[in-house]
């Protein structure tokens, strides 16, 4: 009862359903859209079999402050959050790329150099790096948005050659991605955090194109923290981090990287109480406030209630 896994809202209008790996999307006269975060939570494009405690409250509210702070940089989908689960906003028709910038060679990037990649989405890497090196400049390494499955790398090129976004409309989407990664990173930089990577997705609605889906949360942008990260690199040592990548470094060590016949470990109470307080710990850390729980006695009640006197007064 203290979790969502899953909801099943019978609302008014409601035009269209879509079920992601993390959030629920409801479509309102296919005008508005209803996005609930639940508690569950993905890794290596697997769902885990247990919901988190606090995971969906954390998700929307950072997503929601950060659309906030970055509203002057672009126009995004975001008109209200009748519950702490919830965004509701403008329905745009989404560009199927995800965009993703990255500031320092970590994670999946550092394992594609590792393996002797000196090129990733098309952008020439240099020889010598070390893992968790800071680029020169943050580089882009844009995905394909798959609705099942893995994400596929691709480049700039290869985007606006197979008619995925035209140039003009990718120009203002690599403009907004650089731009809103800076903003990103200078909020965490006041709180004592480094903004290492994140992705961003896009839409359009009327001709003009929104920023779209979540911003800056711990399940689409890795976190280091900024005291010790020299020394730590200097040593050689791994960076203490805020992000998801805890969640799947769990999973590698027990033998799980989302391959066929692979089985998901056993996620104990331990195991699931550990990650939702990892997620609230980069909620106090990225905003600077206390995270207050919300009632918990029965989730889906509260969000159904919520989500349904907000769709009764959309226009």
């Amino acid at each position: 009862m203290n979790t969502i896994t899953e909801t099943r809202f019978q609302l008014p209008g409601m035009t269209r359903f879509y079920r992601g790996k993390v959030r629920d999307v409801y479509t309102i006269r296919d005008k508005w859209m209803v996005m609930v975060a639940t508690d569950r939570i993905s890794a290596f494009d697997v769902v885990l079999p247990r919901a988190i405690p606090y995971k969906g409250q954390v998700l929307t509210q950072i997503a929601s402050r950060f659309l906030d702070l970055t509203a002057d940089i672009c126009p995004n989908w975001k008109t209200s959050t009748p519950d702490p689960m919830v965004m509701v906003g403008h329905q745009c028709e989404p560009f199927p790329v995800e965009m993703i910038i990255r500031g320092y060679l970590t994670g999946s990037s550092w394992r594609t150099y590792k393996a002797g990649a000196r090129s990733i989405c098309g952008v020439p890497i240099p020889d010598g790096m070390r893992e968790h090196q800071r680029f020169e400049a943050p580089i882009i390494t844009p995905t394909t948005k798959a609705a099942e499955g893995h994400d596929e790398d691709i480049s700039k090129e290869e985007i606006i050659r197979q008619g995925l976004v035209s140039a003009e409309d990718y120009a203002i989407m690599e403009d907004y991605t650089r731009r809103l990664f800076q903003r990103g990173s200078e909020i965490a930089a006041k709180h004592g955090l480094i903004l290492v990577d994140t992705k961003y997705e896009f839409g359009k609605k009327d001709g003009q194109i929104y920023l779209i889906d979540e911003i800056h949360t711990p399940d689409s942008s890795r976190y280091f923290y900024a005291d010790g990260y020299e020394a730590r690199f200097k040593a050689g040592e791994p960076q203490r981090q805020l992000s998801k990548e805890f969640v799947r470094e769990w999973l590698m060590e027990n033998g799980f990287q989302g391959k066929e016949g692979q089985k998901v470990p056993e996620m104990t109470d331990e195991v699931v109480s550990h990650i939702s307080e990892r997620y609230i710990e980069l909620y106090e850390r990225i905003t600077g406030d206390t995270f207050v729980r919300e009632e918990a006695s029965d989730v889906l009640a509260r969000v159904e209630k919520h989500v349904m006197a907000c769709c009764e007064r959309l226009d």
